[in-house]
């Protein structure tokens, strides 16, 4: 009896279990009644003791009819008595679970779709965070000028405006009434929608509701495909006009704002807030720039300052693009013709005025004016071909140029010479190396952010910047490519997905940080940047690159570029200029220490100072001529003067003069070759001899050293200085005519007022004849060769030529001896007699040699018997005085060289006032031009002051200027960012 019942518990579980009243699916074995689990296995406590016999119904019911089942009655067994349970509960509760689960995955998938339409919306609307340049920076200032507490003390209170404020409490009453009407009509509303959606989701039977919605979704698919494409072109033209609405609305904010704050700077500029206007930061970092450009290129220092590099290809349009952030034509142009032969650093500000200037100069072009902006294109047109030496094609000097103008981006580009792949006629051989090595040090630095240029209009394949760039910046952290000529490509190109590959960054083997597209002109250069931006802003409204999409709206015209070049720019300089100052700070400190190591006992003077030092000395040494006593200025000049005219005196003048008979003959052969020579060698002699003197001097001076305060790094500019003013002093011309009137007067007078003077003549003659004797006879042994003590005692014997000249001295010694009063010339008959005299002993002599050594033979026989003569005019002072009247001693030659010394002496007198009155001042006055030019020369300086003291120096300055540079430009920084 007890086996049939669990068997009929057992077959109502698994009717309960398997059946299909209202609930679909089967329910597990753990969730039946707890009677039938009992029942069904032996071993549960229950079924021990439980022996009499259950009833249960098993009338089927439904969730929606509510039918109760019928109660079972359990027995009271040992552990008590188990309540009567229905199944009605947990059928229910399982529809509950269901719906709650539906309605949760119905909340989390609408919060997610939300979401993304949120999202999607968001990313259309434009960030307007990036023009709070917009607003003028005297309204961010306004609380240092307006004194806020005064002006809230002058409001009135709270109360006051409280009372003539309109009753918000019956406004909010009112208003709460009305809501109270509309709120009952809103909740029957809402209750509609969410009974039928319970219906829908609930309320039907088996699969309806499933089924009816997948009905619904597969129609709504089905128009979704019909719609979509439709859908699709409508939002791209509604997203395109939306987007040229905001630009247009956009472009007049910024002209309106760009006009008022040309206002406020102009106010600014007048005075009227009377307040000093400080540089602005772009300003200042270019000072830094300029700074380092100057620095010795003798040094390795490569700084990692952020600079904005503008590379590409030759004609790719890289000036142009320049010239459009520039807002003006400010470079030179010509139709395939290299035109940037340097690089060109343009430092862009915001200024009240568009104007540009040099650095190196004060003069403003004012870039509204078309005279001015051809002025400043030839200008830079100058330069360029002056920076680039004999031979060269290119140059490495950079030419710095700064543009204020209002609304202009604040930034910093240097535009380098275009790319080539072919040298041409005409270019230097290495163009093509030296424009690579230019490109490759600008974009070495780490921090520069690289404007890459390329030309849309040729084939990819052409690129040569491109490979370059990616070599340089592989990875496309800090550069920005620009496609030009998109309206030419467009044009030109077959496939426009090239271009999209292009600006998608898929088509070159580089990356990039940004990727733009942009039209500089229709390729006139006589269009101005307003037509060239009309011209761009219509091609690009009815481009179908940017209509299908191919290209985004924040990728194309040159306005966009400027901002994003602009915005990296400024990033790049917060994140790695105090990480340049901390690398300037540790240079500086490893500079100070090798300085101090190396020279501890002097000052650390950079190159300009030690010019200055350096012209001191010299000054004080230019000065220090004057100071030369006349006494020594006189001897110098008269023995350097004697020096120079005594061959010509003794030559000329003595020798022939001596070979006439008598006193009358001599004194009138003097006299007329005194004169000739007066008139036309000897003053300009005297101004030589003078000249030489003077540079002589002034070199001793310069060149000699001053013990321990003598400095040898000076040496050279000394020198160079020394060279460059004798060269440009010239002496006084008519210096020649008066001082040849006072030669010619002194060599006239022949009258010896005393015995000093007379035996001054005779010493002085004496003197110069021994001087002549000597260097003949130092001639005569050249000529002869060594006399037989020097060819015993040095071992040195005679040449054949020599042999002969001694054979031939010797035979015209016996001539002289035979007839002392042998004229000066040998006749050719006795030229003859010697010939033959030596060929008896076996000497084949020349005629033309015996004559030549005759001439030396006579001389010193002469030069013997002169002084011979010498020494009786001793004492012939008192037969001067008699005119030599009834006596056979005749003096005239000491009277000739008493009027050579007189006249020498007068000279040099004459000469030393010459010199220390006029030209001395004069010389003073061209060093002093000289070194002005110097000091202005900055080659020159770097050329004549060498030496690792120098430049030690020289970049403790610059490193120290540099530094404290960038530690103002920081300060500024961090004031702005505040």
């Amino acid at each position: 009896m007890w086996r049939s019942s669990a068997r009929a518990a057992c077959v109502v579980c698994q009717h309960l279990a398997n059946g299909t009243y209202g609930v679909r699916g089967k329910s597990p074995l753990q969730k039946l009644h707890l009677v039938s689990r009992s029942i069904h296995h032996s071993r549960h406590p229950l079924s021990r003791f439980q022996r009499l016999p259950l009833r249960i119904s098993t009338q089927p019911f439904s969730a929606l009819n509510h039918l109760p089942l019928r109660s079972s009655k359990l027995l009271l067994v040992k552990h008590g008595s188990q309540p009567h349970r229905t199944f009605w509960l947990a059928r229910v509760a399982s529809r509950l679970l269901k719906l709650r689960y539906l309605v949760l995955g119905s909340a989390v998938g609408g919060g997610y779709t939300a979401k993304k339409t949120y999202d999607q919306w968001k990313e259309m609307v434009p960030d307007l965070t990036e023009y709070k340049w917009i607003i003028p920076d005297f309204i961010w200032e306004l609380d240092e000028y307006v004194d806020f507490e005064k002006l809230t003390k002058a409001l009135p209170d709270s109360e006051d405006l409280a009372k003539l404020l309109p009753d918000f409490d019956k406004i909010g009453e009112s208003l709460r009434s009305l809501s109270g009407f509309l709120t009952p009509g809103y909740n029957l509303i809402s209750e509609v929608i969410g009974a039928s959606d319970l219906l829908l989701l609930l309320g039907s039977p088996g699969d309806t509701a499933f089924r009816a919605t997948e009905q619904g979704c597969e129609a709504e698919k089905q128009y979704k495909k019909v719609s979509d494409k439709e859908k699709v072109d409508q939002l791209q033209e509604e997203l395109l006009r939306t987007q040229l609405k905001y630009q247009r609305m956009l472009e007049r904010l910024e002209k309106e704002n760009k006009e008022l704050r040309k206002i406020v700077l102009q106010k600014d500029d007048k005075g009227i807030h009377q307040r000093k206007l400080k540089k602005s930061l772009i300003d200042m970092y270019s000072e830094v720039l300029d700074t380092l450009s100057d620095y010795d290129a003798s040094y390795n220092t490569h700084d990692h300052l952020p600079r904005v590099v503008v590379v590409g290809d030759q004609s790719a349009g890289k000036t142009s693009v320049l010239e459009m952030i520039a807002q003006a034509r400010i470079f030179p142009r010509g139709s395939g013709e290299m035109m940037t032969r340097s690089p060109v650093k343009v430092t862009l500000s915001e200024g009240p005025h568009h104007v540009a200037m040099f650095k190196d100069s004060s003069r403003e072009f004012d870039l509204t004016k078309e005279e001015d902006l051809a002025a400043l294109r030839n200008e830079i047109e100058i330069r360029m071909r002056k920076s680039v030496s004999d031979g060269c094609t290119v140059s490495t000097e950079t030419i710095s140029l700064s543009v204020k103008g209002p609304g202009l981006q604040r930034m910093v580009l240097v535009d380098l010479p275009g790319v080539i792949s072919t040298v041409t006629s005409g270019m230097a051989p290495d163009t093509k190396e030296t424009i690579f090595s230019i490109s490759k040090a600008y974009m070495q630095n780490p921090n520069a952010i690289i404007l890459c240029i390329q030309d849309g209009s040729v084939d990819a394949e052409r690129s040569i910047v491109t490979d370059m760039v990616s070599q340089m910046d592989p990875q496309g952290k800090r550069t920005i490519f620009v496609l030009t000529k998109v309206d030419l490509a467009e044009k030109n190109v077959a496939s426009p997905s090239r271009i999209q590959q292009i600006i998608e960054g898929k088509l070159f083997p580089m990356k990039a940080l940004g990727y733009f597209a942009v039209v500089t002109g229709k390729g006139n250069s006589c269009e101005s940047i307003e037509s060239i931006k009309e011209y761009e802003e219509e091609f690009f409204q009815n481009s179908k690159l940017l209509k299908n999409c191919m290209l985004k709206a924040h990728q194309v015209t040159t306005r966009n570029l400027s901002l994003a070049v602009s915005d990296c720019f400024w990033k790049m300089v917060r994140e790695s200029v105090e990480q340049q100052a901390d690398a300037f700070k540790a240079t500086r400190f490893n500079l100070e220490t090798e300085w101090k190591n190396n020279y501890p006992r002097l000052r650390e003077l950079d190159r300009n100072e030690l010019f200055e030092k350096a012209k001191n000395e010299i000054l004080d040494e230019v000065i220090s001529l004057s100071q030369v006593t006349p006494k020594h200025w006189e001897e110098i000049l008269q023995k350097t003067l004697w020096d120079r005219v005594s061959t010509h005196v003794i030559e000329n003048i003595y020798l022939p003069a001596a070979q006439t008979t008598n006193s009358g003959t001599f004194n009138t052969t003097v006299d007329i070759k005194l004169k000739q020579w007066t008139d036309k060698q000897l003053p300009n002699k005297a101004v030589e001899v003078a000249w030489e003197t003077l540079q002589e001097e002034f070199a001793r001076f310069m060149t000699e050293e001053k013990g321990q305060e003598h400095d040898d790094i000076f040496d050279k500019l000394k020198q160079a200085v020394k060279d460059e003013s004798i060269k440009r002093h010239k002496w006084n011309e008519r210096a020649e005519d008066s001082l040849r009137v006072i030669q010619h007067n002194a060599l006239e007078d022949r009258s010896i007022s005393d015995k000093q003077q007379w035996d001054a003549a005779i010493q002085f003659m004496e003197e110069t004849l021994h001087s002549r004797l000597k260097d003949t006879e130092s001639v005569i042994e050249d000529m002869v060769g060594p006399d037989w003590k020097k060819r015993w005692l040095y071992w040195v014997g005679r040449t054949k030529e020599q042999t002969i000249r001694n054979e031939t001295k010797n035979e015209l010694e016996k001539m002289i001896k035979c007839n002392e009063e042998h004229p000066a010339y040998l006749a050719n008959d006795e030229v003859t007699t010697v010939r033959k005299n030596l060929e008896a002993r076996g000497v084949a002599v020349d005629p033309c040699l015996i004559k030549d050594t005759w001439h030396q033979v006579y001389r010193r026989h002469f030069l013997k018997k002169a002084l011979g003569h010498c020494n009786l005019c001793r004492r012939g002072f008192y037969y001067y005085q008699r005119h030599f009247v009834d006596s056979e001693l005749e003096c005239n030659d000491v009277v000739l060289f008493w009027r050579i010394q007189r006249m020498l002496g007068i000279t040099a007198n004459t000469l030393r006032q010459q010199l220390t009155n006029t030209e001395v001042r004069r010389l003073e006055k061209n060093v002093k031009e000289v070194l002005e030019d110097f000091a202005e020369d900055c080659e020159k300086k770097m050329k004549l002051l060498t030496g690792k003291r120098v430049q030690l120096a020289e970049d403790l300055k610059k490193v120290r200027e540099i530094q404290e540079k960038l530690e103002v430009f920081i300060e500024a920084l961090h004031q702005e960012e505040k």
